[in-house]
């Protein structure tokens, strides 16, 4: 049995669609904090479980007869280290024989404000005598393709990470990377540095943007201060703000560059290409 807890977030339904082409729905668990919101999965065969990374009482059982669990980190910044001790509490309880951990690219070492809570949340991991893998996922493409709409009603595209290379992938890559990981053995102990294999500027992404609508696009760099109140102005909560503005200060510093392509040799391809998933973008946001 394999749980996964986020099970209705974005990153949570592709893990769970591309669980679905390696083993029967039976034995795939969809833990959420709203069971409604995954009726649909239900009806296809998936286990549904109710938890709250919050109340701790509801873990211990969702995660009972669960050999393996998908810990996808939680997305409420600042509270994810005591959300996370709490499942990695529970699945001990519970008899987990291995936690797949979704955390940051190179969290260890990486420049990222971001990055804290994932290093401490694998500390945890570390010292619970629990079997551990630990997915450390880069960038998303999507984070960026959001601007895609604003760019092109402008003509610019904002952030502050200079000429930082990013090796963003697509989120389904690394769905499907946890995926294969999960339904394979002897992953004890490994350490996944996820990312794209290949690596672009935000300057190239814009050009790329441009040359998809065949409309005017330029990068405009900003300081981490000037972008986080863009970020504001245009309606993101000041948690979300703060940490995509940090993160692109990090970009810049190398935080988000990874060319060891662990990413496509796990899913057995090359990760879907930049200019793949700006053409949907676009076409999404004409």
């Amino acid at each position: 049995m394999i749980v996964v807890t986020g099970a209705s977030g974005q990153l949570g339904r592709l893990v769970i669609e591309a669980l679905l082409k390696k083993i029967p729905a039976g034995e795939i668990v969809a833990a959420v904090r709203k069971p409604d919101s995954v009726n649909d999965l239900a009806e296809r065969g998936v286990q549904v479980r109710q938890i709250d990374y919050s109340r701790p009482e509801t873990l211990t059982s969702a995660f009972k007869k669960g050999e393996k669990l998908l810990l996808i980190s939680s997305s409420e910044i600042g509270q994810r280290v005591s959300q996370h001790k709490a499942v990695i509490d529970a699945a001990k309880n519970a008899g987990v024989e291995l936690i797949a951990y979704t955390s940051l690219l190179h969290a260890d070492s990486s420049p990222l404000p971001l990055a804290a809570e994932h290093k401490e949340t694998e500390q945890l991991l570390q010292a619970s005598g629990l079997p551990v893998v630990l997915l450390r996922n880069g960038w998303y493409t999507e984070n960026y393709l959001a601007s895609v709409p604003a760019a092109l009603q402008y003509g610019v595209l904002l952030g502050s990470a200079g000429d930082g290379r990013i090796s963003s992938a697509a989120r389904a890559d690394y769905a499907e990377a946890a995926a294969v990981v999960l339904t394979s053995e002897n992953q004890a102990g490994r350490i996944y540095e996820l990312a794209g294999d290949d690596s672009y500027s935000l300057q190239e992404l814009a050009q790329e943007i441009a040359r998809q609508s065949a409309k005017a696009v330029a990068y405009q760099n900003l300081p981490e201060s000037a972008y986080k109140d863009a970020l504001l102005s245009a309606g993101l909560p000041e948690p979300v703000a703060v940490l995509l503005a940090e993160s692109d200060v990090g970009a810049s510093k190398g935080g988000l560059f990874d060319d060891s392509h662990q990413l496509s040799k796990l899913i057995a391809r090359p990760t879907t290409a930049l200019p793949v998933l700006v053409k949907a973008a676009v076409a999404s946001a004409s």
